[in-house]
Formats: C-alpha cells, structure tokens, sequence
C-alpha cells in the first residue's frame, strides 16, 4: 500500500495539474515497482511561502537571489 506524499508552495496549482500529478506518480509505482494503483494513496499538501525554505532563506528570497 505505497503512500506519496507531494509538497508544492501554494501558488495556484490547478485542479488539472494536481490530477496529473497524482496519476503520474501512482504510474510511476505501477511501472517500476508493479504496485497496485487501487491501494497507492497520492497526498498534496500545499505549504504557504513562507513557511518554505532552500538554503537557509525564505522561498520568496532565494527566488529573488536566483534571479538576479
């Protein structure tokens, strides 16, 4: 019973984009561990901005470092 647990900042993911993702990683299991779809549980949370940090910084700023 393979558990997936997605984490995305919260920007506006669409309910298209979600499905997709949850479709994909249960292919993903099906076709590289041969688990059963029917059990394989697909889990996205979306995290505020602010609580997301790469390298010590907020989201927001590393993305603004990055750009530069």
């Amino acid at each position: 019973m393979p558990y997936v647990n997605i984490k995305i900042t919260r920007e506006g993911a669409t309910p298209e984009q979600k499905a997709r993702l949850i479709k994909g990683a249960t292919d993903l299991l099906v076709d590289v561990l041969g688990k059963n779809p029917t059990t394989t549980f697909v889990v996205i949370d979306e995290v505020e901005m602010e609580h997301w940090g790469i390298g010590g910084l907020p989201v927001e700023e590393y993305r603004r470092q990055a750009a530069r």
